[in-house]
Protein backbone atom coordinates (compact mmCIF):
# COMPACT_ATOMS: atom_id res chain seq x y z
CA UNK A 1 0.00 0.00 0.00
CA UNK A 2 1.63 3.54 -0.88
CA UNK A 3 1.52 6.72 0.52
CA UNK A 4 -0.88 9.11 -0.78
CA UNK A 5 0.45 11.67 -2.77
CA UNK A 6 -0.28 15.20 -2.89
CA UNK A 7 -3.70 15.36 -5.66
CA UNK A 8 -1.68 18.08 -7.68
CA UNK A 9 1.00 14.81 -8.34
CA UNK A 10 -1.74 12.92 -9.12
CA UNK A 11 -3.59 15.46 -11.36
CA UNK A 12 -0.40 15.30 -13.00
CA UNK A 13 -0.46 12.13 -14.08
CA UNK A 14 -4.13 12.52 -15.86
CA UNK A 15 -2.10 15.70 -18.00
CA UNK A 16 -4.24 18.06 -15.63
CA UNK A 17 -1.86 21.68 -14.58
CA UNK A 18 -2.98 24.36 -11.94
CA UNK A 19 -5.26 25.89 -14.45
CA UNK A 20 -7.48 22.98 -14.45
CA UNK A 21 -7.26 22.55 -10.34
CA UNK A 22 -9.46 24.25 -7.77
CA UNK A 23 -7.64 23.03 -4.42
CA UNK A 24 -9.77 21.64 -0.99
CA UNK A 25 -6.77 20.95 0.80
CA UNK A 26 -3.62 18.34 -0.31
CA UNK A 27 -5.92 15.45 -0.87
CA UNK A 28 -9.17 16.87 -2.70
CA UNK A 29 -9.45 19.42 -5.56
CA UNK A 30 -12.15 20.36 -7.76
CA UNK A 31 -11.22 19.97 -11.52
CA UNK A 32 -12.46 23.26 -13.67
CA UNK A 33 -11.36 24.48 -17.37
CA UNK A 34 -11.38 21.35 -19.44
CA UNK A 35 -12.47 21.00 -22.52
CA UNK A 36 -14.27 16.83 -22.76
CA UNK A 37 -13.39 14.71 -25.72
CA UNK A 38 -13.96 11.36 -24.09
CA UNK A 39 -11.75 8.87 -26.15
CA UNK A 40 -11.17 6.31 -23.33
CA UNK A 41 -12.74 2.89 -23.18
CA UNK A 42 -15.47 2.76 -20.72
CA UNK A 43 -16.16 -0.04 -18.48
CA UNK A 44 -19.32 -0.27 -16.33
CA UNK A 45 -19.40 -2.26 -13.35
CA UNK A 46 -22.66 -3.17 -11.61
CA UNK A 47 -24.33 -6.76 -9.58
CA UNK A 48 -26.76 -8.93 -9.11
CA UNK A 49 -29.35 -8.09 -6.53
CA UNK A 50 -27.45 -7.67 -3.27
CA UNK A 51 -28.09 -8.00 -0.02
CA UNK A 52 -28.73 -5.38 2.56
CA UNK A 53 -25.48 -5.11 2.97
CA UNK A 54 -24.29 -4.88 -0.81
CA UNK A 55 -21.99 -7.05 -2.62
CA UNK A 56 -18.90 -4.72 -2.72
CA UNK A 57 -19.69 -3.11 -6.20
CA UNK A 58 -17.53 0.01 -5.08
CA UNK A 59 -14.68 -2.41 -3.63
CA UNK A 60 -14.46 -4.21 -7.06
CA UNK A 61 -14.46 -1.03 -8.71
CA UNK A 62 -11.61 0.17 -7.24
CA UNK A 63 -9.47 -2.73 -6.85
CA UNK A 64 -10.24 -3.03 -10.74
CA UNK A 65 -8.76 0.36 -11.48
CA UNK A 66 -5.93 -0.59 -9.08
CA UNK A 67 -5.12 -3.65 -11.06
CA UNK A 68 -4.72 -1.01 -14.62
CA UNK A 69 -2.67 0.68 -12.83
CA UNK A 70 -0.06 -1.98 -11.82
CA UNK A 71 -0.49 -3.33 -15.33
CA UNK A 72 1.16 0.15 -16.86
CA UNK A 73 -2.40 1.47 -17.89
CA UNK A 74 -3.65 4.91 -18.22
CA UNK A 75 -7.11 4.72 -15.75
CA UNK A 76 -9.32 7.14 -13.89
CA UNK A 77 -12.25 6.09 -12.08
CA UNK A 78 -15.27 7.95 -11.44
CA UNK A 79 -17.80 6.91 -9.12
CA UNK A 80 -20.64 8.33 -6.94
CA UNK A 81 -20.51 10.72 -3.44
CA UNK A 82 -21.61 8.83 -0.90
CA UNK A 83 -24.66 10.43 0.81
CA UNK A 84 -25.20 10.82 4.38
CA UNK A 85 -28.19 8.75 4.41
CA UNK A 86 -26.63 5.47 4.35
CA UNK A 87 -23.55 6.39 5.94
CA UNK A 88 -25.24 7.17 9.17
CA UNK A 89 -27.98 4.54 8.15
CA UNK A 90 -27.22 0.99 7.40
CA UNK A 91 -25.31 0.35 4.76
CA UNK A 92 -22.25 3.10 6.52
CA UNK A 93 -19.45 4.40 3.75
CA UNK A 94 -19.37 4.37 0.13
CA UNK A 95 -15.60 4.52 -0.13
CA UNK A 96 -14.58 0.59 -0.61
CA UNK A 97 -13.08 -1.17 2.03
CA UNK A 98 -9.43 -3.62 2.95
CA UNK A 99 -6.77 -2.35 0.77
CA UNK A 100 -9.33 -0.84 -2.22
CA UNK A 101 -10.70 2.20 -1.21
CA UNK A 102 -10.72 5.80 -2.01
CA UNK A 103 -8.84 8.28 -0.08
CA UNK A 104 -9.43 10.79 1.98
CA UNK A 105 -11.91 8.35 2.64
CA UNK A 106 -13.95 10.24 6.03
CA UNK A 107 -14.09 13.72 3.80
CA UNK A 108 -15.91 11.93 0.80
CA UNK A 109 -18.00 10.04 3.29
CA UNK A 110 -18.85 13.20 5.69
CA UNK A 111 -19.36 16.69 3.78
CA UNK A 112 -16.19 16.37 1.22
CA UNK A 113 -15.93 19.53 -1.00
CA UNK A 114 -19.86 20.37 -0.21
CA UNK A 115 -21.94 18.90 -3.37
CA UNK A 116 -24.75 17.27 -1.51
CA UNK A 117 -25.10 20.70 0.55
CA UNK A 118 -25.44 23.06 -2.54
CA UNK A 119 -27.77 20.37 -4.36
CA UNK A 120 -29.78 20.50 -0.96
CA UNK A 121 -30.02 24.14 -0.98
CA UNK A 122 -30.90 24.56 -4.11
CA UNK A 123 -33.61 22.52 -4.08
CA UNK A 124 -34.93 23.89 -0.97
CA UNK A 125 -34.39 27.33 -2.47
CA UNK A 126 -37.17 26.91 -5.10
CA UNK A 127 -39.42 25.15 -2.53
CA UNK A 128 -38.76 28.58 -0.49
CA UNK A 129 -39.37 30.80 -3.77
CA UNK A 130 -42.96 28.32 -4.71
CA UNK A 131 -44.27 29.27 -1.09
CA UNK A 132 -42.69 33.12 -0.73
CA UNK A 133 -44.97 33.61 -4.41
CA UNK A 134 -48.12 32.32 -2.91
CA UNK A 135 -47.53 34.42 0.29
CA UNK A 136 -46.90 37.13 -1.65
CA UNK A 137 -50.45 37.32 -3.70
CA UNK A 138 -49.82 34.53 -5.92
CA UNK A 139 -49.82 36.24 -9.15
CA UNK A 140 -49.23 32.96 -11.26
CA UNK A 141 -52.21 31.61 -9.61
CA UNK A 142 -50.37 28.10 -7.96
CA UNK A 143 -52.62 25.71 -7.05
CA UNK A 144 -51.23 24.79 -3.24
CA UNK A 145 -53.33 21.42 -4.12
CA UNK A 146 -51.21 20.69 -7.66
CA UNK A 147 -47.41 21.38 -6.46
CA UNK A 148 -45.64 18.64 -7.54
CA UNK A 149 -41.91 19.97 -6.26
CA UNK A 150 -40.89 18.50 -2.63
CA UNK A 151 -38.37 19.60 -0.46
CA UNK A 152 -35.10 17.41 0.54
CA UNK A 153 -32.49 16.77 3.20
CA UNK A 154 -29.62 13.92 2.82
CA UNK A 155 -30.64 11.99 5.82
CA UNK A 156 -32.94 9.39 6.29
CA UNK A 157 -35.75 10.87 8.43
CA UNK A 158 -39.10 8.76 8.06
CA UNK A 159 -41.04 11.32 9.94
CA UNK A 160 -40.86 13.98 6.81
CA UNK A 161 -42.28 11.85 4.24
CA UNK A 162 -45.62 13.00 4.83
CA UNK A 163 -45.46 16.76 6.54
CA UNK A 164 -47.97 19.93 7.29
CA UNK A 165 -46.61 23.31 6.52
CA UNK A 166 -47.41 26.88 7.40
CA UNK A 167 -49.91 26.18 10.51
CA UNK A 168 -48.15 29.30 11.87
CA UNK A 169 -51.81 32.14 11.81
CA UNK A 170 -50.47 34.33 9.21
CA UNK A 171 -53.63 35.74 7.01
CA UNK A 172 -51.59 35.69 4.29
CA UNK A 173 -50.61 31.79 5.15
CA UNK A 174 -52.09 28.53 2.86
CA UNK A 175 -51.89 25.43 4.83
CA UNK A 176 -51.13 22.17 3.01
CA UNK A 177 -49.40 19.18 2.98
CA UNK A 178 -45.63 18.72 1.80
CA UNK A 179 -43.20 15.68 1.70
CA UNK A 180 -39.48 15.29 2.07
CA UNK A 181 -36.99 13.30 -0.35
CA UNK A 182 -33.73 12.26 0.37
CA UNK A 183 -31.30 14.68 -1.59
CA UNK A 184 -30.21 11.57 -3.46
CA UNK A 185 -33.69 11.54 -4.85
CA UNK A 186 -34.21 15.09 -5.53
CA UNK A 187 -34.49 16.19 -9.28
CA UNK A 188 -31.62 18.61 -8.49
CA UNK A 189 -28.90 15.47 -7.96
CA UNK A 190 -30.55 13.95 -11.45
CA UNK A 191 -30.16 17.87 -13.24
CA UNK A 192 -26.59 18.09 -11.93
CA UNK A 193 -25.72 14.31 -12.94
CA UNK A 194 -27.55 14.72 -16.57
CA UNK A 195 -26.08 18.33 -17.62
CA UNK A 196 -23.62 18.71 -19.86
CA UNK A 197 -22.21 22.02 -18.70
CA UNK A 198 -23.24 25.55 -16.65
CA UNK A 199 -25.58 26.78 -19.36
CA UNK A 200 -27.34 23.22 -19.64
CA UNK A 201 -27.83 22.93 -16.02
CA UNK A 202 -29.52 26.69 -16.38
CA UNK A 203 -31.84 25.80 -18.04
CA UNK A 204 -32.85 22.19 -16.95
CA UNK A 205 -33.45 23.78 -14.00
CA UNK A 206 -35.97 26.80 -15.51
CA UNK A 207 -37.73 23.71 -17.14
CA UNK A 208 -38.35 22.30 -13.42
CA UNK A 209 -41.84 21.44 -13.12
CA UNK A 210 -43.03 23.06 -9.96
CA UNK A 211 -46.97 22.13 -10.34
CA UNK A 212 -50.01 23.71 -11.84
CA UNK A 213 -52.36 26.94 -11.92
CA UNK A 214 -55.88 26.43 -10.76
CA UNK A 215 -56.71 26.46 -14.27
CA UNK A 216 -54.30 23.53 -14.53
CA UNK A 217 -51.65 25.43 -16.41
CA UNK A 218 -47.99 24.15 -15.98
CA UNK A 219 -46.08 26.18 -13.69
CA UNK A 220 -41.92 26.12 -14.22
CA UNK A 221 -39.26 27.21 -11.99
CA UNK A 222 -38.66 29.43 -14.61
CA UNK A 223 -41.76 31.58 -14.17
CA UNK A 224 -40.73 31.92 -10.27
CA UNK A 225 -37.26 33.70 -12.05
CA UNK A 226 -35.45 30.89 -9.31
CA UNK A 227 -32.96 28.99 -12.25
CA UNK A 228 -30.54 31.94 -11.90
CA UNK A 229 -30.51 31.79 -8.16
CA UNK A 230 -30.41 27.67 -8.15
CA UNK A 231 -27.20 27.91 -10.93
CA UNK A 232 -25.38 30.10 -8.57
CA UNK A 233 -25.74 27.58 -5.44
CA UNK A 234 -24.31 24.66 -7.77
CA UNK A 235 -21.72 26.71 -9.82
CA UNK A 236 -18.85 24.59 -7.71
CA UNK A 237 -20.72 21.61 -7.79
CA UNK A 238 -21.29 21.57 -10.79
CA UNK A 239 -17.26 20.73 -11.35
CA UNK A 240 -16.11 17.06 -10.84
CA UNK A 241 -13.77 16.06 -7.35
CA UNK A 242 -10.69 14.08 -7.78
CA UNK A 243 -9.56 12.30 -5.38
CA UNK A 244 -6.83 8.96 -5.10
CA UNK A 245 -7.13 5.46 -4.30
CA UNK A 246 -4.56 3.62 -1.87
CA UNK A 247 -2.97 2.81 -4.82
CA UNK A 248 -2.26 6.15 -6.07
CA UNK A 249 -4.83 5.90 -9.26
CA UNK A 250 -6.89 8.87 -10.48
CA UNK A 251 -10.47 8.98 -8.95
CA UNK A 252 -12.81 11.45 -9.96
CA UNK A 253 -15.96 11.48 -8.09
CA UNK A 254 -19.05 13.60 -8.60
CA UNK A 255 -22.87 13.24 -7.69
CA UNK A 256 -24.48 10.66 -5.81
CA UNK A 257 -27.90 9.14 -7.06
CA UNK A 258 -29.44 6.15 -5.58
CA UNK A 259 -30.07 3.74 -8.13
CA UNK A 260 -33.71 2.05 -5.96
CA UNK A 261 -35.10 5.50 -6.04
CA UNK A 262 -33.36 7.54 -8.52
CA UNK A 263 -31.11 7.02 -11.42
CA UNK A 264 -28.27 5.33 -9.47
CA UNK A 265 -25.17 7.08 -11.42
CA UNK A 266 -22.46 9.53 -11.79
CA UNK A 267 -22.38 12.71 -13.32
CA UNK A 268 -22.27 12.64 -17.29
CA UNK A 269 -19.40 15.09 -16.74
CA UNK A 270 -17.49 13.29 -14.53
CA UNK A 271 -17.40 10.55 -16.67
CA UNK A 272 -16.52 11.88 -19.86
CA UNK A 273 -13.78 13.77 -18.06
CA UNK A 274 -12.60 10.39 -17.27
CA UNK A 275 -12.51 9.29 -20.45
CA UNK A 276 -10.82 12.36 -22.01
CA UNK A 277 -7.96 12.12 -19.42
CA UNK A 278 -7.62 8.12 -19.35
CA UNK A 279 -7.27 5.34 -21.83
CA UNK A 280 -9.80 3.33 -19.55
CA UNK A 281 -12.41 4.30 -17.10
CA UNK A 282 -14.85 2.21 -15.06
CA UNK A 283 -17.80 3.23 -13.22
CA UNK A 284 -20.17 2.18 -11.41
CA UNK A 285 -24.25 1.71 -11.55
CA UNK A 286 -25.83 1.37 -8.22
CA UNK A 287 -27.55 -1.75 -6.50
CA UNK A 288 -28.36 -4.48 -9.63
CA UNK A 289 -28.08 -4.13 -13.22
CA UNK A 290 -32.00 -4.36 -12.91
CA UNK A 291 -31.69 -0.98 -11.20
CA UNK A 292 -28.23 1.23 -11.72
CA UNK A 293 -27.34 -0.80 -14.67
CA UNK A 294 -30.89 -0.21 -16.49
CA UNK A 295 -30.94 3.18 -15.98
CA UNK A 296 -27.56 3.84 -16.98
CA UNK A 297 -27.98 2.35 -20.27
CA UNK A 298 -31.06 2.94 -21.08
CA UNK A 299 -30.71 6.39 -20.11
CA UNK A 300 -27.02 7.88 -19.22
CA UNK A 301 -26.12 6.72 -22.02
CA UNK A 302 -27.66 7.76 -24.58
CA UNK A 303 -27.76 10.88 -22.44
CA UNK A 304 -24.68 11.26 -22.85
CA UNK A 305 -24.36 9.69 -26.45
CA UNK A 306 -21.21 6.85 -24.60
CA UNK A 307 -21.40 3.35 -25.54
CA UNK A 308 -19.66 0.91 -22.86
CA UNK A 309 -16.77 -1.65 -23.78
CA UNK A 310 -17.75 -3.95 -21.70
CA UNK A 311 -19.99 -5.19 -18.46
CA UNK A 312 -18.64 -6.03 -15.00
CA UNK A 313 -21.21 -7.51 -12.75
CA UNK A 314 -20.28 -8.23 -9.19
CA UNK A 315 -21.69 -11.37 -7.42
CA UNK A 316 -20.90 -12.77 -4.30
CA UNK A 317 -21.62 -16.38 -2.62
CA UNK A 318 -23.38 -14.69 0.07
CA UNK A 319 -25.41 -12.90 -2.35
CA UNK A 320 -26.30 -16.27 -4.80
CA UNK A 321 -26.96 -18.38 -1.55
CA UNK A 322 -29.69 -15.32 -0.35
CA UNK A 323 -31.61 -16.26 -3.90
CA UNK A 324 -31.87 -19.62 -3.61
CA UNK A 325 -35.09 -20.83 -2.11
CA UNK A 326 -33.28 -22.95 0.96
CA UNK A 327 -30.48 -19.96 1.56
CA UNK A 328 -27.78 -22.62 0.60
CA UNK A 329 -28.03 -23.94 -2.89
CA UNK A 330 -25.91 -22.32 -5.09
CA UNK A 331 -27.77 -23.69 -8.50
CA UNK A 332 -31.07 -22.38 -7.48
CA UNK A 333 -29.56 -18.60 -6.57
CA UNK A 334 -27.88 -18.94 -9.78
CA UNK A 335 -30.59 -18.37 -11.60
CA UNK A 336 -30.62 -14.75 -10.47
CA UNK A 337 -26.90 -13.70 -11.61
CA UNK A 338 -27.93 -15.67 -15.03
CA UNK A 339 -30.51 -13.23 -15.27
CA UNK A 340 -28.79 -10.56 -15.20
CA UNK A 341 -26.39 -11.56 -17.75
CA UNK A 342 -29.02 -12.56 -19.90
CA UNK A 343 -30.62 -9.12 -20.10
CA UNK A 344 -27.00 -7.03 -20.62
CA UNK A 345 -26.04 -9.56 -23.65
CA UNK A 346 -29.85 -9.98 -25.17
CA UNK A 347 -31.16 -6.48 -24.22
CA UNK A 348 -28.47 -4.31 -24.72
CA UNK A 349 -25.83 -6.22 -26.98
CA UNK A 350 -22.94 -5.55 -24.74
CA UNK A 351 -20.57 -7.71 -23.91
CA UNK A 352 -20.04 -9.14 -20.18
CA UNK A 353 -17.85 -10.76 -17.63
CA UNK A 354 -18.75 -11.55 -13.89
CA UNK A 355 -16.36 -10.46 -10.83
CA UNK A 356 -16.68 -13.70 -8.08
CA UNK A 357 -16.01 -11.28 -5.37
CA UNK A 358 -13.85 -13.19 -2.37
CA UNK A 359 -15.03 -12.96 0.63
CA UNK A 360 -13.18 -14.23 3.65
CA UNK A 361 -15.73 -16.80 5.00
CA UNK A 362 -16.24 -18.07 1.21
CA UNK A 363 -15.32 -21.98 0.93
CA UNK A 364 -13.10 -23.21 -1.82
CA UNK A 365 -15.93 -25.26 -2.69
CA UNK A 366 -18.69 -23.08 -3.26
CA UNK A 367 -16.28 -20.49 -5.28
CA UNK A 368 -15.09 -23.44 -7.29
CA UNK A 369 -18.92 -24.29 -7.77
CA UNK A 370 -20.06 -21.44 -8.75
CA UNK A 371 -17.07 -20.79 -11.34
CA UNK A 372 -17.89 -24.27 -12.46
CA UNK A 373 -21.64 -23.09 -13.28
CA UNK A 374 -20.44 -19.74 -14.92
CA UNK A 375 -18.30 -22.30 -17.25
CA UNK A 376 -21.31 -24.32 -18.05
CA UNK A 377 -23.46 -21.37 -19.00
CA UNK A 378 -20.51 -20.05 -21.45
CA UNK A 379 -20.29 -17.27 -18.49
CA UNK A 380 -16.97 -15.47 -18.92
CA UNK A 381 -16.30 -15.32 -14.85
CA UNK A 382 -13.23 -14.47 -12.58
CA UNK A 383 -12.63 -14.92 -9.46
CA UNK A 384 -10.75 -11.48 -7.49
CA UNK A 385 -10.04 -10.94 -3.72
CA UNK A 386 -10.16 -6.97 -3.57
CA UNK A 387 -10.61 -5.97 -0.14
CA UNK A 388 -7.89 -8.63 1.20
CA UNK A 389 -5.43 -7.90 -1.95
CA UNK A 390 -6.14 -4.59 -3.79
CA UNK A 391 -5.60 -4.45 -7.04
CA UNK A 392 -3.63 -7.80 -6.91
CA UNK A 393 -6.53 -9.47 -5.91
CA UNK A 394 -8.10 -8.20 -9.14
CA UNK A 395 -4.94 -8.80 -11.65
CA UNK A 396 -7.17 -11.45 -13.75
CA UNK A 397 -10.30 -9.89 -14.15
CA UNK A 398 -8.37 -6.80 -15.63
CA UNK A 399 -6.92 -8.83 -18.08
CA UNK A 400 -10.17 -10.03 -18.98
CA UNK A 401 -10.82 -6.90 -19.07
CA UNK A 402 -8.67 -5.94 -21.37
CA UNK A 403 -9.15 -8.16 -23.51
CA UNK A 404 -12.52 -7.80 -24.30
CA UNK A 405 -12.05 -3.94 -24.52
CA UNK A 406 -9.34 -4.76 -27.11
CA UNK A 407 -12.34 -6.37 -29.19
CA UNK A 408 -14.38 -4.44 -31.82
CA UNK A 409 -17.34 -2.55 -29.65
CA UNK A 410 -20.97 -4.11 -30.21
CA UNK A 411 -23.34 -1.46 -30.94
CA UNK A 412 -25.85 -0.60 -27.82
CA UNK A 413 -29.44 -1.36 -27.97
CA UNK A 414 -32.05 -0.31 -25.08
CA UNK A 415 -35.29 -2.10 -23.74
CA UNK A 416 -37.52 0.51 -24.88
CA UNK A 417 -37.61 3.67 -27.24
CA UNK A 418 -37.48 7.45 -26.39
CA UNK A 419 -41.00 7.71 -28.88
CA UNK A 420 -43.08 5.18 -26.98
CA UNK A 421 -45.60 6.26 -24.56
CA UNK A 422 -44.60 6.11 -21.07
CA UNK A 423 -46.48 3.00 -20.65
CA UNK A 424 -44.89 1.14 -22.97
CA UNK A 425 -41.58 2.01 -21.67
CA UNK A 426 -42.44 0.89 -18.39
CA UNK A 427 -43.93 -2.78 -19.90
CA UNK A 428 -40.75 -3.18 -21.26
CA UNK A 429 -38.65 -2.97 -18.96
CA UNK A 430 -41.09 -4.66 -16.26
CA UNK A 431 -40.97 -7.46 -19.09
CA UNK A 432 -37.68 -7.67 -20.79
CA UNK A 433 -35.35 -6.24 -17.92
CA UNK A 434 -37.28 -7.73 -14.34
CA UNK A 435 -39.14 -10.78 -16.14
CA UNK A 436 -42.73 -9.82 -15.30
CA UNK A 437 -45.77 -10.25 -16.92
CA UNK A 438 -47.88 -7.53 -17.01
CA UNK A 439 -47.60 -4.06 -15.16
CA UNK A 440 -50.66 -2.92 -12.87
CA UNK A 441 -51.63 0.55 -12.41
CA UNK A 442 -53.08 1.99 -9.57
CA UNK A 443 -55.50 4.95 -9.83
CA UNK A 444 -53.41 7.83 -8.94
CA UNK A 445 -51.45 6.45 -11.37
CA UNK A 446 -53.64 6.06 -13.87
CA UNK A 447 -54.69 10.16 -13.90
CA UNK A 448 -50.87 10.73 -14.03
CA UNK A 449 -50.19 8.93 -16.85
CA UNK A 450 -52.93 10.92 -19.14
CA UNK A 451 -51.49 14.19 -18.40
CA UNK A 452 -47.93 13.18 -18.47
CA UNK A 453 -47.93 11.68 -21.84
CA UNK A 454 -49.48 15.00 -23.26
CA UNK A 455 -46.92 17.22 -21.92
CA UNK A 456 -43.81 14.65 -21.21
CA UNK A 457 -43.16 13.27 -24.87
CA UNK A 458 -40.12 11.48 -25.66
CA UNK A 459 -38.94 11.68 -22.12
CA UNK A 460 -36.93 8.86 -20.01
CA UNK A 461 -38.34 6.47 -17.31
CA UNK A 462 -37.05 4.95 -14.84
CA UNK A 463 -38.76 2.34 -12.35
CA UNK A 464 -38.14 3.15 -8.28
CA UNK A 465 -38.08 -0.09 -6.82
CA UNK A 466 -36.72 -2.37 -4.17
CA UNK A 467 -33.14 -3.32 -4.49
CA UNK A 468 -33.19 -6.95 -3.25
CA UNK A 469 -35.57 -8.29 -6.10
CA UNK A 470 -36.29 -8.19 -9.80
CA UNK A 471 -39.63 -7.32 -9.06
CA UNK A 472 -40.96 -4.82 -6.34
CA UNK A 473 -41.26 -7.27 -3.92
CA UNK A 474 -38.03 -7.62 -1.92
CA UNK A 475 -39.40 -11.23 -0.60
CA UNK A 476 -39.20 -12.49 -4.37
CA UNK A 477 -35.96 -14.11 -4.55
CA UNK A 478 -34.25 -15.41 -7.29
CA UNK A 479 -35.58 -15.55 -10.88
CA UNK A 480 -38.93 -14.93 -10.02
CA UNK A 481 -41.80 -15.37 -12.25
CA UNK A 482 -45.73 -15.09 -13.03
CA UNK A 483 -45.95 -11.97 -11.35
CA UNK A 484 -46.75 -8.11 -11.85
CA UNK A 485 -45.28 -4.69 -11.56
CA UNK A 486 -47.41 -2.62 -9.36
CA UNK A 487 -46.83 1.52 -10.18
CA UNK A 488 -48.53 3.42 -7.53
CA UNK A 489 -47.69 6.75 -8.60
CA UNK A 490 -45.58 8.64 -11.24
CA UNK A 491 -43.19 11.65 -10.37
CA UNK A 492 -42.06 14.04 -13.53
CA UNK A 493 -38.55 15.28 -13.26
CA UNK A 494 -39.09 17.47 -16.51
CA UNK A 495 -35.76 19.68 -15.87
CA UNK A 496 -33.99 16.10 -16.06
CA UNK A 497 -36.29 14.69 -18.30
CA UNK A 498 -37.52 11.36 -17.19
CA UNK A 499 -41.04 9.95 -15.36
CA UNK A 500 -40.18 8.05 -12.28
CA UNK A 501 -42.72 5.41 -12.18
CA UNK A 502 -42.82 3.81 -8.33
CA UNK A 503 -43.40 0.59 -7.81
CA UNK A 504 -44.58 -1.12 -4.88
CA UNK A 505 -43.87 0.16 -1.57
CA UNK A 506 -40.93 2.07 -1.84
CA UNK A 507 -40.48 5.44 -0.78
CA UNK A 508 -38.44 8.33 -1.99
CA UNK A 509 -37.59 9.30 1.68
CA UNK A 510 -35.67 5.78 3.59
CA UNK A 511 -35.76 5.34 7.35
CA UNK A 512 -33.33 4.54 9.88
CA UNK A 513 -32.73 1.27 10.92
CA UNK A 514 -33.31 -0.13 14.87
CA UNK A 515 -29.75 0.46 15.64
CA UNK A 516 -28.05 2.77 12.86
CA UNK A 517 -24.43 2.92 11.97
CA UNK A 518 -24.10 6.71 13.73
CA UNK A 519 -24.64 4.73 17.30
CA UNK A 520 -21.51 2.74 16.44
CA UNK A 521 -19.17 5.88 15.61
CA UNK A 522 -17.17 7.54 17.60
CA UNK A 523 -14.40 10.39 17.65
CA UNK A 524 -11.25 11.33 19.37
CA UNK A 525 -9.75 14.30 21.32
CA UNK A 526 -7.77 14.04 18.31
CA UNK A 527 -10.60 14.44 15.60
CA UNK A 528 -9.82 10.72 14.29
CA UNK A 529 -13.12 8.85 13.38
CA UNK A 530 -14.03 5.58 14.37
CA UNK A 531 -16.45 2.59 12.81
CA UNK A 532 -17.49 5.02 9.96
CA UNK A 533 -17.20 1.89 7.95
Amino acid sequence: MNKLLNITTIAKRLGLNKENLELYGNNKAKICNLNLNPKGKLILVTAINPTTSGEGKTTVSIGLADAFSLLHKKICLALREPSLGPVFGIKGGATGGGKARVEPSDDINLHFTGDFHAITSANNLLSAFIDNHIFQGNSLNIDPNKILFHRCMDMNDRALREITINEEPLKRNIKRQESFSITAASEIMAILCLAKDIDDLKERLGNILVGFSKNDNPIYAKDLHAQEAMTILLKEAIKPNLVQTLNQTPCIIHGGPFANIAHGCNSIIATKTAMTLADYCITEAGFGADLGGQKFLDMKMREANLNPNVVVIVATIKAIKLHSKDGESLNLGFENLEKHVENIKKVYNKKVIVALNKFAEDSPDDLQKLLNLCSEKNIECSLCSPFIEGGKGCIELAQKVLNICEEKNTPLTFSYNLQDSIENKIYNIATKIYGAKNVIYSEKALNKLEIYNKIAPNYHVIIAKTQYSLSDNPKLIGKPDDFSINVTDLEIKNGARFIVAIAGNISLMPGLPKVPNGEKMFIDHNGKIYNLK
